[in-house]
């Protein structure tokens, strides 16, 4: 049995956010806090000292925003998993935030249950968006982007790989798509290159965008 504490750095440039988010987590037998940051530069030297497994990061923060942080962890190779926690009036920085490569999207008026369920979903290697930030970011993109390539992008799919597009949106990761599917995990592993190459994204979050953004359902 494996007893090990999902260990979570919090930074908020907040005290109250901070303490708060604190109390709420370490109810959970297993889910440690093992730092307090106020700020996005101390974050960063934090994040590589500790190195975490998920840091809970604010998008709204002086000195350095929770997109330049996340942007900079990004380009040193920190491997913690990245939740943002944003508030509405933040959707400009969202879009900006899913093309980095965050792992989950929190609004930080959420319940404990919501936050807690993130944490664990994305440590576990699962993407997690809030279903009502989903459509949001959809709404935001769909603005931003045509869908003619769109279309094409999808007609590009094999019906295997349309299914694990649809898999990945519900937030599995590659052995429970295997498991799913009655495939081998190498097999899953190839699709999802080959889709992430087909439909022009980088991750898991993008990929999960992209069909909600696109209305892809299950066969």
């Amino acid at each position: 049995m494996n007893d090990k504490k999902i260990t979570v750095m919090i930074v908020d440039d907040h005290s109250l956010m901070r303490e708060g988010l604190k109390q709420i987590l370490e109810l959970e037998n297993d889910i440690e806090v093992v730092g307090l940051v106020s700020n996005g530069e101390d974050s960063i030297k934090y994040a590589q000292q500790s190195k975490p497994d998920v840091i809970l990061l604010d998008i709204n923060m002086p000195k350095m925003n929770g997109l330049d942080v996340l942007r900079r962890l990004k380009d040193i190779g920190v491997d913690s998993k990245i939740i943002m926690l944003t508030i509405h009036d933040d959707r400009e920085y969202l879009y900006e935030t899913v093309k980095i490569g965050a792992n989950g999207y929190v609004l930080k008026d959420s319940d404990s249950d919501t936050l807690i369920s993130a944490i664990k979903d994305v440590h576990k290697g699962k993407s997690y968006i809030q279903p009502s930030l989903s459509e949001l970011l959809v709404k935001d993109i769909n603005s931003i982007e045509g869908k003619s390539k769109e279309a094409s992008f999808i007609e590009s799919l094999t019906k295997r790989e349309y299914e694990v597009l649809t898999l990945i949106a519900e937030g599995m990761n590659n052995r429970e798509i295997a498991e799913k599917l009655f495939i081998s995990e190498k097999t899953v592993k190839n699709h999802v290159s080959k889709i992430f190459k087909k439909i022009d994204v980088t991750d898991r979050v993008q990929a999960a965008i992209f069909t909600f953004k696109n209305n892809i359902k299950k066969l």
